[in-house]
């Protein structure tokens, strides 16, 4: 069939709107017409010099919507039926049987190449040249997508479903890093470094944990402002000096039980590890090329450090679970989403990489 897709030729060139042609569901593949998508730091990667991701291709990965068809295979899922689209997974190697998809052992080759694992391309431009359409199972900027069951998330029809497409990576990251890996609970502490869509995603789950000490880090005093509207009980600029001292006075002296880094940046890493106590939980969620240097005797002294891939969440369990809580209003996620035209990407991207917008989410729709 023919989809209209934002393709992405080089990594410094602008996406463009184009015409591909998108082949039928194979076994174990769903057809989603896409209502909504958000746009996630991950889709950047696109953008990293050498063409870590092959060219051209379809990136998105946020993607919500309904089912249009579906490959031989596929069960749970039908048409007519609302989605969200998160991460791909095997569903049978050790981790996804421990039900930890995010550490799937073929994680990287299902959700970071964009291209299909048996070679054989399931979209073209109208040149006939093969369209990377994989992208975290996905490939989500365009009005349709193919998916797979192991990525497909059923919703409740009558949730906003243009909006829900961030739960799927950006949203369910931030929250279940705070939910489910740290396990946050009533009373605890904890300092969020980034108040991006992944931290104010954990702003809003510490509060429905119950954290008493709720501390949010950024340069952006604009966000800053809505982490504490969201929940944060205190609030430091990332160009104060003394971060770390400072959380450990917020936290009584002896520093906050769990940290949260959404930036990948070593020095904030290094920050986040000295700002907790000596029992405390730093969770690394940020996608980065550079070393971490970590003082030895911070962790000697029992601290630990963590990286985290999608929350150490279940999609199919965790996402439903996400929207009940925004149905009763206690995790108002639609507060971070400014919605654009597809054919505006490309200023969707400028908003976002400039801190303007938090969550862009783009409606291939209009």
């Amino acid at each position: 069939m023919r989809i209209d897709a934002a393709v992405l030729r080089a990594a410094d060139a602008p996406y463009t709107i184009e015409p591909v042609e998108l082949a039928d569901p194979g076994p174990g593949e769903v057809l989603v017409r896409i209502a909504g998508v958000g746009m996630c730091h991950t889709d950047l990667l696109g953008r990293v010099p050498g063409d870590l991701v092959a060219k051209p291709v379809i990136l998105g990965h946020e993607g919500s919507g309904v089912v249009e068809a579906v490959g031989a295979g596929v069960a749970g899922v039908k048409p007519g039926d609302h989605v969200v689209l998160s991460i791909d997974s095997c569903g049978s190697c050790a981790n996804c049987r421990a039900a930890r998809p995010g550490n799937c052992a073929t994680m990287a080759e299902l959700n970071m190449f964009s291209l299909p694992l048996d070679g054989v391309a399931r979209a073209h431009d109208g040149d006939g040249t093969a369209v990377g359409n994989r992208w975290f199972g996905q490939s989500s900027f365009a009005s349709h997508a193919l998916a797979t069951a192991r990525n497909t998330v059923v919703v409740d029809p009558d949730l906003p479903l243009d909006r829900l497409g961030p739960l799927g990576c950006g949203i369910q990251t931030g929250a279940g890093s705070v939910l489910i890996s740290l396990g946050v609970e009533a009373g605890d502490t904890i300092a969020v470094f980034g108040a991006g869509a992944v931290g104010l995603a954990a702003v809003m789950a510490a509060r429905v944990a119950g954290a008493t000490t709720i501390v949010a880090v950024d340069l952006h005093e604009s966000r800053l402002d809505l982490a504490r509207e969201l929940g944060a009980t205190h609030t430091l600029n990332g160009a104060d000096d003394d971060l770390a001292g400072q959380i450990r006075a917020i936290s009584g002296g002896e520093g906050v039980q769990y940290s949260f880094d959404t930036t990948a940046v070593p020095s904030v890493v290094s920050t986040a590890v000295a700002a907790l106590r000596t029992t405390g939980v730093c969770g690394l969620v940020g996608v980065g090329m550079e070393e971490y240097r970590l003082d030895p005797s911070l962790l000697l002294m029992g601290r630990t450090v963590k990286g985290i891939i999608e929350g150490d969440a279940v999609p199919q369990l965790f996402i439903p679970k996400l929207a009940e809580l925004w149905r009763q209003g206690r995790f108002p996620f639609d507060r971070l989403i400014e919605t654009y035209p597809l054919e505006q990407i490309n200023q969707a991207e400028a908003d976002t990489t400039s801190g303007k917008v938090v969550k862009p989410v783009l409606l291939p729709g209009g």
